[in-house]
């Protein structure tokens, strides 16, 4: 298959290669494709050094798949003429994950929605891919009366300039910031815009994405979004109140067998997930599994997953891989 990556050479763009060669998907010509600054660079994948391209030559080439990470503005402006010329746009960015005509994808979730007429299909926001794979068995035999939800979100998640900074904080120089205050030995609770109502629009996105992806428009979700000191991999601290009574024991097995997602829970020996252990795992690790004893039908859990794998480049692939088996 033809496929070009848009934004190769940013953070998550990179990743999105590692990905792709990790996990042999068929390749016959790869696009790697980036803004007019870094056409004619050089990135190197399988062996091979592949010169950077620009928008306009890539629409022309008409690959097959177009991964996007390049933004919420390209994205809104390039995404549409990929699709025309044919090709299926797999967006990681927030231009198209609320639009009533285009899927919000986690390929354990609801990827048998998708169709060969699916020509963009957005990849949703880092902390609600993890939260909805650790959700979903809640869900599917439960049902979900109430999510609150407080994330613990890397650096990373930000940019390489929130990395530059938290890196020069720490070698006690001073450069760019990424945030309005210092992040090494703070946490900010703060991620997005604030809206009127005092949330932010990270936050939000775990409102809206969270039922999108479970198809329940229904489901009272709040959530409070932290950035913390770590450079890689997501946390989140879950609290769910149930609509039918559940066993704990009968749904932390339930959540061990869902795909994709690694139950790291024996306080005995102080097991749990941890973000310096997820990062490079395309996995969703899920801990601290406890009844929530204030409420009935209440339980806690600890979610850990690499943001710019399984948040973004992983699931990426992953929508990918099932446009490939669609296509035959």
């Amino acid at each position: 298959m033809r496929i070009a990556v848009v934004g190769a050479t940013g953070m998550v763009g990179q990743v999105m290669l590692k990905v792709l060669a990790e996990r042999s998907f068929p390749i016959t010509a790869l696009y790697c494709v980036a803004s007019e600054r870094s056409i004619g660079k050089e990135i190197l994948f399988g062996g091979d050094k592949i010169k950077v391209i620009g928008l306009e030559q890539a629409v022309s080439l008409k690959p097959d798949i177009a991964l996007f990470s390049a933004g919420g503005d390209t994205s809104r402006a390039w995404a549409p003429k990929f699709a025309k010329v044919g090709s299926v746009v797999i967006d990681n960015s927030s231009a198209f994950r609320m639009d009533s005509d285009k899927k919000l994808i986690v390929p354990e979730i609801n990827g048998n929605e998708l169709t060969l007429q699916d020509k963009i299909i957005a990849n949703p926001n880092c902390s609600t891919i993890q939260m909805v794979m650790a959700l979903l068995p809640i869900h599917r035999n439960y049902g979900l009366k109430r999510v609150v939800v407080s994330t613990y979100q890397s650096v990373s998640g930000t940019g390489v300039k929130a990395i530059n900074q938290m890196e020069a904080e720490r070698a006690d120089k001073k450069g760019e910031m990424a945030y309005p205050y210092p992040i090494d030995m703070n946490c900010i609770p703060h991620g997005g815009n604030f809206q009127e109502d005092g949330y932010t629009t990270e936050e939000q996105k775990l409102v809206d994405e969270t039922r999108k992806i479970l198809g329940d428009g229904s489901i009272p979700v709040s959530a409070t979004v932290v950035r913390v000191p770590v450079k890689g991999g997501h946390s989140e601290s879950i609290n769910v109140e149930t609509i039918k009574p559940f066993d704990i024991d009968i749904v932390r097995k339930q959540i061990h067998e869902t795909p994709g997602v690694v139950v790291q829970d024996f306080p005995e020996t102080n097991t749990y997930p941890m973000p310096l252990y997820a990062e490079g795992k395309n996995d969703v690790y899920v801990g601290r599994i406890r009844r929530d004893s204030t409420v009935e039908n209440g339980l806690n859990m600890w979610v850990v997953s690499d943001n710019l794998r399984k948040g973004a480049a992983t699931n990426a692939v992953q929508i990918a891989e099932r446009i490939k088996e669609l296509m035959g």
